[in-house]
């Protein structure tokens, strides 16, 4: 297609070719960006609207009210203890379904996207019948921090097995055969070879349990029992507020969440993409 052209002619040539095959690219940015404001940026603008609603002394007196910080507490001490625990399991389940043959394997890594296509009102509905008053198993967590705990690891893990796994099924195994033979240990090979490639990818996976412990309603629901101050989360205050009429203080709590999730998202891929920056300096 580009025989007999120099390198800026060829070039040009390509670009031509790849744009009237696949349309401008301003049409394709237009539509995306539309689309993305549609669904993302509207419905964000909104509610910052909406929070603002009373002035700032109103968002302010919203964020710092003793339900308000009591539940920022509650949530942000399980959310940050669930993302830790599911990107050290993650982890663990993500290396056998890649590294390890086993009968079933197929059915463990189908069970593993479960959580994504059940409802969560129903995870919370198990977490009940497993672990509520009548547990079968003698142990009840109904209105404890260890039902939050349970309910939102439930729900947050396949977020970290699923962005390890592609990673660790892209890793060039010979690496880590050649620092075997130069006597290496299991240890240190996972730390110093597995481990830096691994990063960004369980940092992202981390980032987003942790965002959708801080914002999930529906899991913990039943066996939480929203008791103030113990296990009443920042979403099931929310909703408290809205039943109140007070949509300009749920609006501020939601800002605060948003911004929360936004900012340990950030920081988090940030320091990934660092990581990564390294990886491939010193590859």
């Amino acid at each position: 297609m580009t025989a007999g052209l120099d390198a800026p002619e060829a070039l040009r040539a390509q670009r031509g070719f790849f744009k009237s095959r696949y349309g401008s690219t301003r049409l394709r940015v237009g539509v995306a960006t539309t689309w993305l404001s549609l669904i993302v940026l509207l419905p964000l603008a909104a509610i910052v609207w909406q929070s603002a609603g009373g002035g700032w002394s109103a968002f302010w007196e919203a964020i710092t009210s003793n339900g308000a910080i009591e539940s920022f507490r509650v949530t942000l001490t399980v959310s940050v203890v669930v993302a830790v625990v599911n990107s050290v399991f993650g982890l663990m389940v993500a290396w056998v379904l890649t590294r390890d043959d086993f009968w079933g394997k197929r059915y463990v890594d189908a069970i593993i996207d479960l959580p994504f296509a059940l409802p969560t009102i129903v995870a919370s509905l198990v977490m009940l019948a497993l672990y509520g008053a009548n547990s079968p198993v003698g142990l009840s967590l109904q209105q404890t921090i260890w039902g939050i705990g349970i309910a939102l690891a439930f729900v947050t893990l396949p977020f970290v097995v699923r962005s390890v796994q592609p990673v660790l099924l892209e890793l060039d195994r010979e690496v880590e055969e050649a620092a075997a033979s130069l006597g290496a240990d299991n240890f240190t090979i996972f730390r110093l070879v597995v481990l830096p490639a691994l990063l960004p990818s369980l940092l992202s996976g981390a980032g987003l349990a942790f965002s959708r412990a801080i914002g999930e309603y529906g899991s913990v629901v039943l066996i939480g029992g929203a008791v103030p101050g113990k296990t009443e989360v920042s979403s099931q205050y929310i909703r408290q507020l809205i039943e109140f009429d007070d949509r300009t203080g749920a609006a501020a709590v939601s800002i605060v969440l948003l911004v929360i999730s936004f900012v340990i998202l950030f920081i988090l891929r940030t320091i990934g993409s660092r990581a990564a920056k390294r990886e491939e300096l010193s590859a």
